[in-house]
């Protein structure tokens, strides 16, 4: 990168950030100064899940083949880090240290990128420092991994002097992931022209910009509604080639919705169509958005059908989304046939709007289908809902958990084992990538993508 682009970057990721602060974390300590965990008869039963999830976690890190699974880590870090217990977080994932997997690259970034998705750049960093000690190879691939943490963690301007020191102290050259993560984080700034900028700087260095750069820029520029500069995007791809997927479609449709311009993206919908492009659930949801914001109940039906005629399948947000707003219109047999989709594909949603629908078919009479429903909801084997005929909910799960709605519905797992378990869950609830939040690592490669 020349010298012109560091000092650039400097200026750029050094200027006051006015974007919101995430939550304070822990400054990094080592294993054996961590705070104790506190007594049993002092704690919360939340904490006390927690506590048994750090015990049996680590327990479970004995196991090689554990350790080579990188869901369970997700699940356990994901908890830990909405509950905002960082010290918690620090003890697991210090603990890896122990085992001859630290020395393994591929591992230590693994545990980079979980600090630095959980805003704990300071540990991110300090990791990377001590891989020399830990007998790990520091190469372009952990080097990106602590620009992830710095995108991840809001540290933007720490990333303007990783680039201008790093590469050349320790004989790292920038790769094409390393450039996409300087767009990300640009473009997460709000410096667009900035960003595509890069593109000329990647071209000198012999890197074309590729998919991802692209769905990155296509991706803040709608979100932006920069609407003439994205189209300036999709004018770069076609003269350089690159065959736009659906990922490409889906940001222009979601600012489509969002300026009311409901039309205009069904037509999208069907030039992606032509072109050969297949929507996806992410599509398909921000039509269905479009239609419920407009109170259009009919075609919030229709695109809902639309869903599996095109081999794919309703997720979590699409039941969510639809849920309340049926039940305001008052069509109870589709909120029925809704409710039947949350059981079937093991979604978790508020018990709350589940009972909504069956005090709408009990008040439409529709009793047969509203006892069916309790029944559903407390013999599934995978989530217990207490849904009542009459009577007020108590907001738990038949479980006796406490559902955060906030948090997509987690449920605090009282085993490793059910962790894992709900990896099904989060792996069909979650948007992709935007939500994977592996900015640019070598686990992840869909920067900018839904």
């Amino acid at each position: 990168m020349s010298s012109s682009l560091y000092r650039r970057l400097h200026g750029l990721f050094t200027k006051p950030n006015t974007l919101t602060p995430l939550p304070k974390t822990p400054k990094p300590t080592t294993l054996n100064t961590l705070e104790p965990l506190l007594p049993e008869s002092s704690i919360s039963s939340t904490d006390k899940r927690l506590r048994a999830l750090v015990k049996k976690f680590k327990a479970a890190s004995d196991s090689e083949r554990f350790r080579t699974r990188n869901y369970g880590y997700e699940i356990a870090v994901r908890r830990l880090a909405a509950a905002k217990q960082f010290s918690y977080i620090e003890d697991i994932l210090e603990h890896q240290k122990k085992y001859k997997n630290i020395s393994n690259e591929r591992f230590t970034v693994r545990l980079m990128s979980l600090y630095g998705k959980s805003g704990m750049f300071e540990h991110a960093h300090k990791l990377f420092d001590e891989m020399p000690q830990l007998n790990c190879e520091r190469t372009v691939m952990s080097f990106n991994a602590l620009l992830a943490a710095c995108v991840n963690s809001k540290k933007f301007d720490k990333i303007g002097e990783f680039f201008r020191e790093l590469p050349e102290k320790l004989s790292i050259k920038p790769d094409k992931v390393s450039y996409n993560t300087v767009v990300k984080a640009l473009c997460e700034m709000g410096s667009l022209d900035s960003a595509r900028e890069v593109l000329d700087e990647m071209e000198k260095n012999s890197f074309e910009p590729d998919l991802i750069t692209f769905n990155t820029l296509l991706e803040a520029f709608y979100r932006n509604k920069s609407f003439s500069d994205a189209e300036k995007v999709w004018a770069l791809m076609e003269s350089k080639n690159v065959v736009p997927n659906t990922r490409s479609y889906n940001p222009k449709l979601r600012a489509l919705i969002s300026d009311n311009r409901i039309s205009e993206a069904v037509e999208l919908i069907e030039e992606m169509g032509r072109k050969g492009v297949k929507p996806d659930i992410f599509s398909f949801n921000a039509l269905i958005k479009g239609f419920r914001d407009d109170g259009n109940l009919e075609e919030a039906k229709r695109w809902f059908g639309e869903i599996v005629r095109n081999d794919c399948c309703p997720d979590r947000s699409t039941v969510k989304m639809l849920l309340p707003f049926v039940c305001e219109k008052g069509d109870f047999d589709f909120a029925f046939e809704l409710c039947k989709e949350v059981i079937t594909r093991r979604f978790i949603i508020g018990t709350a709007t589940m009972q909504l629908v069956v005090d709408g078919l009990v008040k439409e009479s529709k009793m047969e289908d509203a006892e069916k429903l309790v029944e559903l909801g407390k013999s599934n084997n995978y989530f217990h809902y207490k849904l009542k005929m009459a009577g007020d909910q108590e907001g738990k799960s038949g479980n006796g958990f406490p559902v955060d709605e906030d948090n997509g519905g987690l449920v605090l797992y009282d085993s490793v084992k059910e962790v894992r378990r709900s990896w099904f869950y989060l792996q069909h609830q979650e948007d992709t990538c935007k939500q994977c939040t592996l900015v640019s690592s070598s686990s992840c490669r869909n920067i900018g993508t839904d």
